[in-house]
């Protein structure tokens, strides 16, 4: 999501239209395909029509605003509460549900509708806990607590991030049992732990579960739909299909402890002083991931003109987009791979030099490039025998296919009467607990099928979070469509 919103600062090309046609004329451009969705499942629209949509929007509403009210702040987290939140919900519709804890207090809830069994079980990730809110930064009346509806929203810390989905995704399970939908695979409704903080509610069902829940198929959080992204008036969604890498180091460097009142060469301050300074030189090389190009290219078809023309064209952006996108932290953070500093250990008295100096980084990865290849360029960059190198957590990059039927169902029905949007996949610069599904083989997406603007998107992890009602009900037949097509006999 964080690239989306960069775009609207760094892209929107301005292009000679003169200088364009010379190269229209003069150079093979090589113009990057539209993506065929393919057609609804035959009675998906009977299915869709036979609902009840205002009613079941204005219900969901409610259970989100209620939702909102259940303190799950991380820490400490206290994620069984919503848990129970939710499975009373469930089970007044016949379904049942486990919360399995690996902690005190620190619960997951697991709830299945069964289907025939012809295909592997489908999840519908979100998780419970929610990061701390500054309440006195919040609208009155509307704080991170409040579950408040108001002009338009409903406010609370975890309205986008992520209570919203996982009511999105109860209210569309909820659809399919009250319709008594036959299903070929299970259905199955995960509403985890701890994402947040240590991913160890998703790690303890994966570790412990996994065997009995066993998804092929999972949707969860990283991909939204952006307005006003390329073009005034276009909406842009993202389905998150891959997510960088991650190398966690601490890096300590070494020196003759001392007296603070004289400076002498090569203590360890300076030493992890110079090496840091090496580290922050480092030249980043850009690499667009085929999802970028795909997106671009869709935003371009969509709005036309000469940006359109760019856009379609991978070499263009290459040429015209990519400087201007290093340019920008969101961007440089899809393009590349980064090492940020997040902060440093081992001083003590003001007037003691010690021996020791640590700092802390966390470097993201793309796709095909393995965290020990990473951490060898670092070492020989910086060079010094005196700063030694631990390996604090790592993880390759993963990714899932875009020609699977799951992402081209969500990518059909978030289409569905939108004449103002586009959709393509997404590379996440950061992870999520999809990282830890694709390491047992499932696929995963990451889709929040509601549109809003770059003011409302960065509301996450803010001030004054809040999630759009229109938008929101939306969202519920966007899923429940894209169910139907892909768990529907």
């Amino acid at each position: 999501m964080r690239f989306f919103l960069s775009l609207a600062d760094r892209f929107r090309p301005k292009v000679c239209c003169a200088w364009l046609l010379t190269v229209a004329t003069s150079a093979a451009c090589t113009v990057t395909p539209a993506r065929d969705l393919g057609p609804l499942q035959p009675q998906t629209p009977a299915r869709l029509a036979a609902v009840d949509w205002a009613a079941a929007g204005d219900e969901a509403v409610a259970w989100l605003s209620a939702y909102l009210q259940v303190d799950t702040t991380n820490p400490p987290g206290n994620e069984t509460r919503g848990a129970e939140f939710l499975k009373a919900i469930l089970a007044k519709e016949g379904i049942d549900g486990e919360i399995l804890e690996f902690a005190p207090g620190r619960g997951s809830l697991v709830a299945r509708l069964a289907g025939s069994g012809a295909e592997k079980p489908l999840c519908l990730m979100s998780h419970i806990d929610v990061v701390t809110a500054e309440s006195a930064n919040w609208a009155p009346g509307r704080g991170p607590l409040s579950g408040a509806i108001a002009d338009g929203y409903v406010w609370g810390r975890g309205a986008l991030d992520m209570k919203g989905q996982g009511i999105l995704e109860l209210a569309a399970m909820v659809q399919l049992k009250r319709h008594k939908i036959p299903l070929k695979r299970d259905v199955v409704l995960l509403a985890v732990a701890d994402e947040e903080v240590d991913n160890l509610g998703t790690r303890f069902l994966i570790d412990k579960h996994w065997a009995r829940i066993g998804c092929s198929h999972l949707l969860n959080e990283g991909g939204i739909g952006i307005r006003d992204v390329v073009y005034p008036g276009q909406t842009v969604f993202g389905v998150s299909v891959a997510e960088k890498g991650l190398l966690w180091l601490k890096m300590t460097a070494r020196g003759k402890a001392g007296h603070g009142s004289t400076q002498l060469p090569g203590r360890a301050p300076d030493r992890l002083l110079q090496a840091l300074d090496k580290l922050r030189a480092r030249q980043l090389v850009a690499a667009v991931h085929p999802s970028l190009y795909e997106s671009l290219a869709a935003a371009g078809r969509h709005g036309g003109g000469a940006t359109g023309y760019v856009l379609q064209r991978p070499w263009l952006v290459d040429t015209l987009a990519v400087g201007k996108l290093m340019e920008e932290p969101g961007s440089r953070a899809m393009l590349a791979n980064t090492c940020s500093i997040t902060g440093f250990s081992g001083m003590h008295q003001p007037n003691v030099v010690p021996s020791e100096v640590s700092a802390q980084l966390d470097c993201r990865l793309l796709p095909g490039l393995k965290p020990e290849a990473l951490l060898q360029e670092l070492q020989a960059l910086v060079g010094d025998d005196q700063v030694s190198w631990q390996v604090l957590h790592q993880a390759q990059a993963t990714e899932s296919p875009t020609d699977d039927p799951l992402f081209l169902a969500l990518a059909r029905h978030v289409l569905v009467g939108r004449s103002d949007a586009v959709v393509g996949p997404l590379l996440s610069v950061g992870f999520t607990d999809s990282m830890y599904a694709r390491q047992v083989g499932v696929r995963a997406y990451g889709f929040l099928p509601v549109a809003v603007t770059r003011q409302v998107a960065e509301t996450m992890h803010g001030a004054d979070e809040r999630m759009p009602v229109v938008e929101f009900k939306r969202g519920i037949r966007v899923l429940y469509g894209a169910l139907l097509d892909v768990a529907a006999e």
